[in-house]
């Protein structure tokens, strides 16, 4: 499949869509609806597009039921472990990324903001069965930290902690998610 980037897809098996925004051999970065840059390799998404009058009127059957007829030998993707530790997916909760301007906001306003944004997020993440969330929270006087503490506190289906001290410093809290948790 020929992908470039800026093409809509959608990931198989997920209820995942987006558009291309980096290529990398066979992995795909791709930017989701919700705002989130995920990787797939590229024979986890299909292209998508707007319907036409004709379905297939640009597709060469030819090329297609030969593309089936052979066979692939799937490659089999190694991870390294120290890959297999990063997390799915960060949310930095500075205020500069939040927002274009805080100017006529106070420290009250900025908080809820990056507190709704840290809940929104983390909805996101449960909803999408994402297992790992870090969120960039900077060091400070600690007040934002103490408040997602008090916000994670109230899940009973996740566990978090300090992030990977040398990648984040004491700036962020990882959050694993439970997935087999019934709701």
């Amino acid at each position: 499949m020929n992908l470039k980037i800026g093409d809509s897809v959608s990931v198989l098996d997920e209820a995942i869509n987006g558009v291309v925004s980096k290529i990398s051999g066979e992995t795909i970065t791709i930017e989701t609806e919700d705002g989130f840059d995920m990787e797939f390799l590229t024979f986890e998404v299909i292209k998508t597009k707007a319907l036409s009058n004709q379905l297939f009127a640009d597709m060469d059957v030819d090329s297609v039921i030969n593309e089936k007829e052979t066979t692939h030998k799937r490659k089999s993707v190694k991870v390294k472990p120290k890959d297999r530790a990063l997390p799915a997916m960060e949310v930095d909760l500075h205020i500069h990324q939040i927002t274009t301007s805080n100017k006529h906001m106070s420290n009250y306003d900025m908080l809820n903001l990056q507190l709704d944004t840290a809940r929104h997020k983390l909805e996101f993440a449960i909803q999408k069965r994402i297992q790992k969330v870090v969120f960039i929270h900077g060091v400070g006087e600690g007040v934002l930290k103490s408040e997602l503490d008090y916000l994670f506190g109230r899940y009973d289906n996740i566990k978090f902690y300090a992030a990977d001290y040398q990648k984040y410093g004491l700036g962020a809290t990882e959050v694993y998610i439970y997935q087999n948790v019934k709701d």
